[in-house]
């Protein structure tokens, strides 16, 4: 499986990107799909993650009405729209593959992804 992230790149505070995810070797459908990021000199950290039929989604408490997960099984992409970007959002952002196929919940620990994007610098200025 080969997970490319884009859609990174430079934005002023209060400004928006979309990253997007895809893959290729595997299907997404059956997966949920993890955002995460990392800061320099920071431990990497979940954002968002949607389940395998995209009916549940769960975000972590910063990103709350800001960023929106969705996803197109078609496509095999999942997609993070980033909105009200703060400079506190800047770092590389991943996406990965939940290790279990068909979970019923998003999980937010690393250890249950096992497939993961180069990652996308996201950078944004104040």
């Amino acid at each position: 499986v080969q997970l490319q992230a884009s859609g990174g790149g430079l934005v002023q505070a209060e400004g928006s990107l979309r990253l997007s995810c895809a893959a290729s070797g595997r299907t997404l459908s059956n997966y949920a799909i993890g955002w995460f990021r990392q800061a320099p000199g920071l431990e990497r950290e979940f954002v968002v993650g949607i389940t395998w039929s995209g009916g549940n989604t769960y975000y972590t408490d910063s990103v709350k009405g800001r960023f929106t997960i969705s996803r197109d099984n078609v496509k095999n992409t999942v997609y993070l729209q980033m909105n009200s970007l703060k400079p506190e959002d800047t770092a590389v952002y991943y996406c990965a593959v939940d290790s279990y196929a068909h979970r019923p919940a998003v999980v937010s620990a690393l250890g249950e992804y096992d497939y993961w994007g180069q990652g996308t610098q996201v950078t944004v200025s104040s």
